[in-house]
């Protein structure tokens, strides 16, 4: 289980975006391709209830071709100026057994989506760059997460990002914006 402190970066060119992380030393961590699996009841019980996300994320490293698949129950914590989730994962080996269980437990697939992500490491900062299936989310972002929220004011300031484009919402939430229903 882990905290994360995390902003999106909205209305941004991703190219331009990587090149200024380059430029100031970011280090490329990873190129994934993944498909997200949002799982609910169909009263949306984690959703309402538990202000949290249930998700499986199969994780394709362009690189190397690994394949990883992920359980995830992310829970949001309420916070001005800054998204803080607690994240409990597990990795699974059989995706399709998962969904079955889950499926006996009274839940579906919500929706199914498709992304590209690039990731840098500058110090202790995480900048995620990320390209959505047009069916998902059709404008790209960049995810900014860090250890501490002082890192967050740094990396605004080194890469000059204007506040009116930063967000603490959630994918479901800049979905729900657009009206993109499930």
């Amino acid at each position: 289980m882990g905290k994360e402190l995390e902003v999106k970066v909205l209305n941004l060119d991703l190219k331009e975006m990587e090149e200024k992380i380059k430029k100031a030393g970011g280090t490329l961590i990873s190129e994934e391709l993944q498909v997200n699996t949002l799982i609910d009841s169909k009263e949306k019980y984690i959703e309402n209830n538990l202000n949290s996300y249930l998700r499986i994320r199969e994780t394709k490293n362009k690189t190397t071709d690994e394949v990883k698949v992920t359980l995830t129950l992310k829970k949001n914590m309420d916070r001005e100026g800054i998204r803080e989730n607690i994240e409990t994962d597990t990795d699974i080996s059989n995706k399709e057994a998962m969904l079955e269980v889950l499926k006996a437990l009274g839940y579906e697939i919500v929706q199914k989506g498709f992304k590209e992500r690039t990731s840098y490491k500058l110090e202790n900062i995480r900048f995620d760059l990320d390209k959505w299936d047009e069916k998902t989310y059709p404008y790209p972002y960049m995810e900014i997460e860090v250890e501490k929220e002082e890192d967050l004011e740094k990396a605004i300031k080194l890469l000059n990002i204007p506040r009116e484009n930063i967000s603490t919402k959630s994918i479901v939430e800049l979905r729900n914006e657009l009206n993109l229903l499930f």
